[in-house]
C-alpha cells in the first residue's frame, strides 16, 4: 500500500492513502463552530449544580457497595457536563445524602441546607 504525499509541511500526519491531517500547529487559532445539537450533548463548560430539594434524603446504604450521587441536581434532564460522584459505603446504615448540592462533605448532608442562601434559593436554581 503506497502512501500519497501531499505538498504540506513535513509535520503533516498521513493516516491512509489519499487522506491527511493537518498538524495541530496549523489548526490552532482556527475557530470551529459546533452545531447546536452537538453543543447540547457536550457543553463547553459544565453546568453549575442546582438545588434539587431543601432537605436531605435518608437512604439505607450497605457496607462495601458502590453508589452514585447526583452532583448536578438535574437528574431528569442530564447532559450537564457534570458526572455523578461514585462512592463506596463504609458501613451499613441509614445516612442523609445532600440534595441542596451545597454540602462541603459530598455526598453526605452537613446541614448546609439550613443556610440562608439555600433557603432563599428556589428549587432548580444554582447557588
Amino acid at each position: 500500500m503506497a502512501f500519497l504525499r501531499l505538498p504540506f509541511s513535513p509535520e503533516s500526519l498521513f493516516l491512509l492513502p489519499n487522506h491527511y491531517c493537518l498538524p495541530a500547529s496549523q489548526l490552532l487559532g482556527q475557530r470551529r463552530d459546533i452545531s447546536s445539537w452537538l453543543a447540547r450533548w457536550f457543553p463547553k463548560t459544565p453546568a453549575k449544580p442546582v438545588v434539587a430539594q431543601k432537605t436531605p434524603i435518608k437512604v439505607e446504604l450497605v457496607a462495601g457497595k458502590t453508589y452514585r450521587w447526583c452532583v448536578c441536581g438535574r437528574s431528569k434532564k442530564q447532559r450537564t457536563g457534570l458526572a455523578p460522584l461514585k462512592f463506596k459505603a463504609q458501613e451499613t446504615g441509614t445516612v442523609a445524602l445532600c440534595t441542596c448540592k451545597a454540602t462541603q462533605r459530598p455526598p453526605y448532608c452537613d446541614g448546609t441546607h439550613r443556610s440562608e442562601a439555600v433557603q432563599k434559593a428556589g428549587v432548580g436554581t444554582a447557588l
